[in-house]
C-alpha cells in the first residue's frame, strides 16, 4: 500500500471551552493556521489531542468536521487510543466510513501488552479496515515497546505503512532502517530529537510544539532536508527548550499554554488535567517567552 506521508504532521491539540466542552470551531481555525503554516498532513486525536478525553461521539465529530473542513488538502490522520482491540476496531471502521486518510494506531491503553499480544492488536486491527496505518511506538508513555524485530515480523500486515518512532532512543531509527529496510515510512515522534531523527533518515516528523511554532517548525524541516545543517542546528539550539516540553507528562498544558501565549488558542484541558499554576506556571511562561523574544529572523 502507497501513501504520501512526509514532512511535519502535526499531532493537533483539540481545542476546549473554559468549562471544558468541545470548541470545535476553534479546533478547526486552529486546523486553519497550521494548514497555512505549510505543514503537510494532521493527525487529529493524538495524545496530545486528548483522545482518551473525549467520548466516542465526541472523536466522530471532531473527525468528520475535520475532513469536511480539509477537503483532500493535506492528509488526515486520526489516533487510535481504545482500551481492547475490538474498540480499535470499531473507530477503525469508524474512521474509514468518515473519510479519514489513515490512523495512527497505539497499543491497547492500560493493559501492558507482551509482545505477542502486541503484535496480534496492530494485526487485528490493520485488517479491520482498509486505512493505512502508523503505528505508534512510545513505550515510555505507555509501557510496551515495539521493537524492529517485531515491526518486522508485522511486515506482512499490508496496512501498516509508516512507524512513528518515539522510544527516545534515536538509535531506532538506525535499526529500523537495518531490520526492515524501506518497508515502512519512519516518522521521528520525540520533539527533542527531531534534527537527529531527520538526519538519520526519517521520513517525517510528528510534532507537538508545531501547534505553538508552526512556522520555526517547518523552517526547522526544510533547512534539514536541503542539508543547510549548520543553519538547521542554530534553529534547533533556539527550539529546543520549548522541545524539550513534549517529553514531559504535562505535554498537553505546556504546548497548550504555549499556543495561547503566542495567540493561536487556549490552555483548556480536560480535567484530570488541569492548567498549570504557581511556581510551575512562572517556570514554563519563563521557557515560553524566552523562546518568543529570541524567535529566527523571517
Amino acid at each position: 500500500m502507497q501513501v504520501n506521508w512526509q514532512g511535519v504532521l502535526p499531532a493537533v491539540t483539540t481545542q476546549f471551552h473554559k468549562d471544558q466542552s468541545l470548541d470545535l470551531p476553534g479546533t478547526l481555525r486552529h486546523v486553519d493556521v497550521l494548514m497555512e503554516s505549510g505543514v503537510h498532513g494532521l493527525i487529529m486525536l493524538g495524545t496530545v489531542g486528548e483522545n482518551c478525553s473525549l467520548d466516542a461521539d465526541e472523536k466522530r465529530e471532531v473527525l468528520k468536521a475535520t475532513v469536511g473542513h480539509v477537503g483532500g488538502r493535506v492528509p488526515v490522520l486520526s489516533g487510535v487510543a481504545e482500551y481492547t482491540t475490538a474498540l480499535a476496531c470499531r473507530f477503525a471502521k469508524d474512521a474509514e466510513r468518515l473519510g479519514l486518510d489513515g490512523l495512527m494506531v497505539l497499543p491497547a491503553m492500560v493493559y501492558k501488552s507482551d509482545p505477542r499480544e502486541t503484535i496480534e492488536h496492530f494485526r487485528t486491527i490493520a485488517a479491520a479496515s482498509d486505512l493505512p496505518i502508523m503505528a505508534y511506538n512510545n513505550p515510555i508513555s505507555y509501557g510496551v515497546d515495539i521493537d524492529p524485530g517485531m515491526f518486522d515480523e508485522l511486515s506482512d500486515a499490508r496496512t501498516i505503512v509508516a512507524i512513528k518512532e518515539s522510544s527516545e532512543n534515536v538509535r531506532r531509527i538506525t535499526d529500523l532502517k537495518n531490520h526492515c529496510g524501506d518497508r515502512y515510512l519512519l516518522f521521528g515522534g520525540v520533539d527533542d530529537l527531531a534534527l537527529e531523527s531527520i538526519i538519520l533518515g526519517a521520513d517525517g516528523w510528528v510534532s507537538g510544539l508545531v501547534n505553538a511554532f508552526p512556522a520555526e517548525n517547518r523552517l526547522l524541516w526544510d533547512l534539514a532536508r536541503a542539508g543547510r545543517l549548520q543553519e538547521a542546528v542554530d534553529v534547533y539550539r533556539w527550539y529546543t527548550p520549548l522541545l524539550h516540553l513534549d517529553t514531559h507528562p504535562k505535554l498537553v498544558q505546556y504546548i497548550k499554554l504555549a499556543m495561547q501565549e503566542v495567540g493561536l488558542g487556549t490552555e483548556w484541558t480536560r480535567a484530570p488535567r488541569l492548567p498549570l499554576v504557581g511556581a510551575e506556571r512562572e517556570f514554563i511562561l519563563g521557557i515560553i517567552r524566552e523562546a518568543i523574544a529570541r524567535r529566527p529572523k523571517g
